[in-house]
């Protein structure tokens, strides 16, 4: 009886595997054929819980010159944790268009805000606030780079590359690691990269994290709006890479409980006046007004207003105590770091090690504006 058992789970788990994989290369060879004029446009948005990303496609009679040839499109926002199934017509307007490096060609990938049927935002629609925002800011040219880590797991939610029965060696050899004892899944890593490079997206670096299958990308550094836009965007490149490999990607900033890092998305800023000689001085100004709103940031940079972030920021693994503001120079137990190389040369940028892996990029850089440049 239970030899049946075994023998029924291993079909079962064998039936799933082949049903979730298929042939790229026989991809491939319909990638290949011609279009004509017709051009493939994946519109991408933001779901009902703030982390998740949806995407769908529509063809259109020729390739867009500018934003205003992109239509405004629809989807079911009762299906996107957006709509009730009674009134479910959710609204995409677009707001930033890329390079499709799945398609090719002239195809492109379309990130769009959501709106409901009343023409307001949808409650997870955090980037109209964002944009006006940094219009008000735009004179003192708020440069963003934000360092996005993750962490890559199996299809059963096992982090890819771990002993299936237990774990790997304690945390140590495995940050900016090279072979295959202490570095999973570069493959995703080099596609995405290349992906970002192919879209127009400003990836600036990449390396493996302190905890094995974690792994970090740099985005930036960009200016206002555009870090949000840019941001989301690589998460879904991210998440299409890691479907072609059959690997999950996760944005929690606590994968794995006990003596193993968390995942953040640390926020470099930098004003015009930060970046110039004497920018010190506005730098400790900055962190002088950060100090002042230390919950407001906390909840701002996680979409569950801080309960996430909870589990990450204890004071422990290269973390500040969520309760409790600091800043210091080379300091990554802190709130803010200052990098060394800033303090020397006396000008340059500050680090906000506080927000989460599964932020809203939107909502962190619009606070952080808020703050620091608008004195909100």
């Amino acid at each position: 009886f239970y030899c049946l058992i075994h023998f029924y789970k291993r079909l079962v788990a064998k039936m799933t595997h082949s049903n979730a994989q298929t042939n790229k290369t026989v991809l491939e060879k319909y990638l290949k054929l011609e279009q004509g004029k017709r051009v493939q446009a994946l519109y991408v948005w933001i779901d009902g819980t703030g982390e998740g990303l949806r995407s769908k496609t529509k063809s259109l009679e020729d390739s867009p010159k500018s934003l205003a040839d992109l239509p405004i499109w629809n989807y079911d926002g009762s299906s996107c944790y957006q709509a009730e199934g009674s009134n479910s017509d959710t609204y995409l307007h677009p707001v930033k268009y890329y390079p499709d490096p799945f398609r090719g060609g002239k195809n492109i990938m379309v990130m769009c805000e959501t709106y409901k049927y009343n023409k307001e935002k949808t409650e997870t629609n955090k980037r109209k606030e964002c944009a006006e925002v940094m219009k008000k800011a735009e004179h003192q040219h708020p440069w963003f780079g934000i360092e996005q880590e993750y962490t890559l797991l199996d299809q059963d939610g096992h982090p890819f590359g771990w002993p299936k029965n237990g774990f790997p060696g304690p945390q140590g050899p495995y940050y900016c690691a090279v072979g295959a004892g202490n570095v999973y899944g570069r493959d995703i890593v080099e596609a995405h990269y290349r992906a970002c490079l192919y879209s127009n997206i400003r990836i600036s670096g990449t390396n493996a994290e302190v905890m094995p299958a974690q792994w970090e990308y740099q985005v930036g550094p960009t200016e206002g709006i555009d870090m949000g836009d840019d941001l989301w965007m690589s998460r879904y490149l991210l998440q299409r890479v890691a479907e072609d490999f059959g690997v999950v990607v996760s944005f929690d900033p606590k994968p794995m409980a006990g003596d193993w890092n968390g995942a953040g998305a640390h926020t470099n800023f930098s004003t015009e006046g930060m970046r110039v000689a004497g920018g010190i001085k506005v730098i400790e100004s900055a962190i002088d007004k950060l100090s002042r709103h230390h919950v407001r940031h906390i909840k701002a940079y996680d979409p569950n207003e801080g309960k996430d972030n909870e589990r990450r920021l204890t004071g422990a693994h290269e973390t500040s105590s969520i309760h409790d503001f600091s800043a210091g120079v080379a300091n990554r137990g802190c709130s803010i770091r200052i990098p060394r190389e800033v303090a020397e040369n006396g000008y340059g940028y500050l680090e906000d090690r506080r927000p989460s892996s599964n932020c809203d990029p939107y909502s962190v850089t619009k606070v952080i504006v808020q703050t620091i440049c608008l004195d909100e």
